[in-house]
């Protein structure tokens, strides 16, 4: 059986808070699209004629930007993915991208805004696997 990760579980919530991260840190998203998105659980949210996972993501992206902004986040980088140089030739990541926001707190503040949260459903129909790693800028590898 192949897990799937689309929201993160306490325990790395909490890992994430503990850690202690103090000024601006930078999300890493790989994101993998459904063929077709799957609008089932926000049916409101539904386009007339089914899209695929691309597009409910960009639709996720256009609604988002303007909660992003507002909390002093900005995207750092959007692109297309492909096949890996070095990782597992069976893996493949259709999306990548990178968000910067000025604290965790702001983060936070961000991700739980009810109105942000309105449009989650256009990225719950858009992906089919993800993962998301917070990065610290300017941290040394020792």
């Amino acid at each position: 059986m192949t897990t799937h990760y689309l929201e993160p579980t306490q325990d790395a919530g909490r890992a994430l808070f503990t850690r202690g991260i103090a000024g601006p840190v930078v999300m890493l998203n790989l994101l993998r699209f459904r063929k077709v998105a799957d609008y089932s659980a926000t049916p409101a949210l539904a386009p007339a004629s089914p899209i695929s996972g691309a597009a409910a993501f960009q639709r996720y992206v256009d609604h988002t930007l303007p909660f992003l902004r507002a909390s002093g986040g900005e995207i750092v980088f959007l692109g297309n993915g492909g096949p890996w140089f070095i990782g597992p030739a069976e893996e493949r990541w259709d999306f990548a991208m990178m968000i910067r926001q000025h604290s965790l707190a702001s983060f936070m503040a961000f991700a739980s805004d009810g109105a942000y949260l309105a449009g989650m459903g256009h990225r719950t129909a858009a992906v089919e696997d993800s993962r998301l790693l917070p990065l610290v800028e300017g941290a040394s590898a020792v």
